[in-house]
């Protein structure tokens, strides 16, 4: 008899209390329906916590000593240059250092308007949090439909993963920083062409003058030169 209990206690202390332990030990007991429920719920709860700890343990090593994301790629037209870190090398740097503490990364993309990405990060245990960035399609330059959003995409991708995270690119891009480095809105390229109309002026002069490849790379910066220039233009021929 001694020895059973002996038996006994060793087996509770090998069990321990947590909530997985004591459904083993209703069960071995022929605890009831309601009783069971309660304690799977109490379970629910401790993994859930326990996930999130375990998140924020992995991010805090993580974040020790994150990895330095650099500009790898240049970016000209026009005017305009700037260098930014691109999407795969971001997610190249980050992913392969986050992986060594279970954290993973993926993303959601949703149109309502404008376009918008959530970036998750999501440990093995499965806690996770997430970010969500919105802007409009990107036409700056040629590109077509297809081509404006899969920029934005690509720029959202980016930077919701580095917003999660709480990352920064080394020296940060400049890309889309300042007004003057944004294109034309669709007026002033309404009024530049009805100069080039009314003037009679060569087009391709014009964009060779400007140093772009077509109108609607003329950037803000550029568009009162453009002005004076066919304003110019039109008083000489008058």
């Amino acid at each position: 008899m001694e020895e059973e209990k002996k038996q006994s206690k060793a087996m509770a202390t090998t069990q321990g209390n947590s909530p997985a332990d004591l459904i083993r030990m209703a069960v071995s007991g022929g605890a009831d329906l309601e009783k069971l429920e309660k304690l799977l719920q109490l379970q629910e709860r401790y993994e859930t916590n326990e996930a999130r700890k375990a998140y924020h343990k992995a991010m805090a090593e993580f974040k020790a000593n994150p990895p330095e994301i650099k500009k790898d790629k240049k970016v000209s037209f026009g005017n305009t240059k700037y260098n930014h870190a691109s999407l795969y090398n971001v997610v190249e740097k980050i992913t392969k250092e986050l992986s060594k503490y279970g954290l993973s990364v993926s993303w959601q993309t949703h149109q309502n308007g404008s376009i918008g990405v959530t970036c998750r990060i999501t440990h093995v245990l499965g806690h996770s949090q997430e970010t969500t960035l919105q802007a409009p399609a990107d036409t700056s330059g040629s590109k077509n439909a297809i081509q404006a959003i899969g920029s934005t995409i690509s720029y959202l991708q980016r930077y919701s993963l580095l917003s999660v995270l709480g990352l920064a690119a080394h020296d940060m891009d400049d890309d889309g920083a300042k007004a003057e480095d944004l294109p034309i809105t669709d007026q002033q390229l309404a009024v530049i062409r009805d100069y080039l109309v009314a003037g009679k002026v060569d087009e391709t002069k014009f964009l060779t003058y400007l140093k772009v490849e077509s109108l609607d790379q003329i950037m803000q910066s550029q568009y009162s030169k453009a002005v004076k220039a066919l304003e110019a233009k039109a008083k000489v021929k008058k």
